[in-house]
């Protein structure tokens, strides 16, 4: 427990290295935590200091795998996940140990097996502080194979008497949750190897808000979706205080100077030029394709749970035609079901197999150029590759003369623009263009890029 400040101290660190926003007074509250509640009950510990550090839902995944290796269970091969008995540990017996414990649901018995699992298949190499050895979830899971027990789960229940079947969706969900407690074993035992710094560096789960969105998986895609309301009403939030800012005005002298007069000529409040708070229109123009499908989907599912920011919204798709889907997206809130139903239901290809972004923005500047006018901010979102088509600079030039303003968020990172069959450099040069990939950075570019009036 002498360690315990340093430890705390370390812990914090590594959370706000991975991004979490931690001041200096939740870490003192993190401190309070555990002198009130110490370490003898862990499972208490780690709720506290949740409590004390964290200031939404998303981030406690990160949160507890990052617990686990600053204040594990224990050290080298836990008493509790030792092989019990004179039989032998051999694959196929945990394999049936694991059936009949995820039939049961026995959290001990699981956590037993996750130990022994990774103590017996998943170690490789010299396991030493200087070798280049440890134990590798992957390879555990790999030779354990835990997501083909589904049949034999089902039957063990049955055959142990429970009058309920298990449901193939409850048997994957305890075999994924067994799995995450592969996961936190194996860190944990590499990190008394190589110290929880570099595993906290390198192998943790990266939080939802920081996941590129066009790799995510439909485990992460369900994650971002929990996260879209809370999302939007914090940005919802921030633009209308930026309105209600931009709508103070400016000083109007006459009236100041009036006022004046009952203070001695001194004045103490100043008269403004109110102005009406006017909300912007929005056009969204999304590639679809399914290179960038995922972030185009997130962005306009986001855009519709916030439209009440805006005084009129509009959203356009495209992969080598432009066609409008305002109404398909009012009508899906799943970011990934939207992208489905659009390429499914628009007329956003045709012409062939690949995404052309000179044929688009031709014609959306043919067919919808009167969706943009003077209050209009255009976002074009897209990896600005055109597959060797023409890139249809024309077109974006007339987009641009007639909008507000016209900003794109590109997903690929910067030193990628210009390479192969990119245009963006070329785009980049009409309009502004920023890197966006992920939940945070449309958090941190939208209530910039969209005016306040």
């Amino acid at each position: 427990m002498n360690d315990l400040p340093a430890r705390l101290t370390a812990f914090v660190g590594s959370l706000r290295g991975q991004g979490l926003r931690i001041g200096p007074s939740e870490t003192v509250d993190a401190a309070a935590v555990l002198e009130a509640l110490g370490l003898a009950d862990r499972e208490q510990a780690r709720a506290g200091l949740a409590a004390a550090l964290l200031r939404a839902e998303h981030q406690r995944a990160l949160f507890d795998a990052t617990f686990d290796l600053y204040f594990p269970l224990g050290v080298g091969e836990l008493e509790q996940t030792r092989q019990r008995g004179p039989e032998p540990a051999t694959t196929e017996r945990l394999r049936e140990r694991l059936a009949e414990a995820l039939a049961a649901d026995d959290r001990a018995e699981l956590t037993q097996l996750a130990g022994e699992a990774v103590a017996l298949l998943g170690r490789y190499g010299s396991a030493g502080p200087a070798g280049g050895g440890g134990w590798s979830a992957h390879q555990t899971l790999s030779r354990l194979q835990p997501e083909t027990l589904l049949a034999r789960v089902r039957d063990a229940r049955a055959g142990a008497g429970y009058a309920d079947r298990l449901n193939a969706d409850e048997v994957r969900r305890r075999i994924a949750a067994f799995r995450a407690q592969i996961d936190a074993e194996a860190r944990r035992r590499v990190a008394e190897l190589r110290g929880p710094e570099l595993v906290a560096a390198r192998a943790l789960p990266t939080p939802v808000d920081r996941l590129d969105l066009t790799l995510a998986g439909a485990a992460q895609q369900e994650e971002l979706r929990r996260l879209l309301p809370a999302l939007a009403r914090r940005l919802a939030t921030r633009l209308a205080r930026r309105r209600r800012r931009a709508a103070g005005g400016t000083v109007d002298i006459r009236r100041t100077l009036r006022r004046s007069l009952a203070t001695g000529g001194v004045p103490v409040k100043p008269a403004y030029r109110r102005r009406s708070p006017v909300r912007p229109d929005l056009v969204l123009l999304c590639d679809v394709s399914g290179s960038v499908a995922g972030f185009a989907g997130f962005t306009m599912a986001l855009a519709k749970a916030m439209d009440d920011q805006f005084s009129r919204l509009r959203v356009f798709a495209f992969v080598n035609r432009a066609d409008e889907v305002t109404r398909l997206v009012a009508d899906t809130p799943d970011p990934a079901g939207l992208t489905r139903r659009i390429v499914a239901e628009a007329r956003v290809g045709g012409h062939h197999g690949s995404s052309d972004y000179g044929s688009a923005l031709g014609e959306f500047a043919e067919r919808y150029l009167d969706a943009v006018g003077p209050r209009t901010t255009v976002l074009v979102l897209g990896d600005a590759r055109t597959n060797g088509f023409d890139p249809g600079m024309a077109a974006l030039h007339r987009i641009a003369a007639r909008a507000h303003r016209v900003c794109w968020l590109n997903p690929e990172p910067e030193d990628r623009w210009g390479t192969g069959d990119s245009a963006a450099l070329d785009y980049a040069g009409v309009v502004p263009m920023h890197v966006c990939r992920s939940v945070r950075g449309l958090a941190e570019l939208l209530p910039r890029l969209i005016p306040a009036r």
